[in-house]
């Protein structure tokens, strides 16, 4: 069994959806404006630098989710699409994806940005899977809590171990299994898979994947 694996903010998307996001909310009036964008961005910054404080930065964003409709997040998730999310897929992303669903036998989306965010994105790229942090949901309507281990840095590895046992087999088992992302926050889960690429890569990544001799792409059209 072959095992494909994309990162997505920054990898297979021009920009990051959680931030773009929290930008979608602020334009919209949704949030405080000023207050938000302040947090949102001082978070972005904490997560470029490997110091993001994933509980601290999902209490913020979730927390949205929770005063709201279900049916209300999806009116206003379905323009961020449109607006936000569409403009970022280039046509590099769209073929590369495209090959690896040829492919592979397993394709995913891991990412840090919660489900309900991600999940559309996911379907936008044709990819089956998607693992992703889950906001706690009761009854129809999130809680504002986080569900389980947050898939972010090593958790990344946690999740994936489950997903594997899930379709009954894990990383040992594996014929061959790649790993595309721009992060250094990545490295626990690009260290782990035989393929490990780095996309457009932070400086961090960047020596990194030089000093290991992974390979380097960008997604980015010209």
């Amino acid at each position: 069994m072959n095992l494909v694996l994309f990162d997505l903010d920054n990898t297979l998307l021009a920009g990051d959806s959680d931030y773009e996001w929290g930008q979608f909310l602020i334009a919209k009036g949704i949030v405080d404006g000023p207050r938000y964008e302040a947090r949102n961005k001082a978070f972005y910054e904490d997560y470029k630098a490997g110091r993001l404080d994933i509980y601290a930065f999902l209490a913020f964003a979730l927390h949205p989710l929770a005063t709201h409709s279900r049916a209300q997040l999806d009116a206003w998730h379905a323009e961020y699409m449109d607006t936000r999310i569409r403009p970022m897929i280039t046509q590099a992303a769209r073929d590369l994806v495209k090959r690896h669903l040829d492919e592979a036998d397993l394709v995913a989306i891991i990412t840090a940005t919660n489900s309900f965010v991600t999940g559309p994105i996911a379907k936008e790229f044709g990819i089956p899977h998607l693992i992703a942090t889950d906001p706690e949901e009761v009854n129809g309507r999130f809680t504002g809590e986080v569900a389980g281990t947050p898939c972010f840095r090593e958790g990344k590895v946690t999740r994936l171990e489950h997903f594997l046992k899930d379709h009954g087999t894990q990383i040992d088992g594996l014929g061959s299994s790649w790993f595309y992302s721009d992060s250094h926050n990545d490295l626990p889960l690009l260290e782990l898979v035989q393929h490990p690429i780095a996309v457009d890569p932070d400086p961090a990544l960047r020596a990194r994947a030089l000093e290991k001799g992974w390979p380097v792409i960008s997604l980015r059209d010209s």
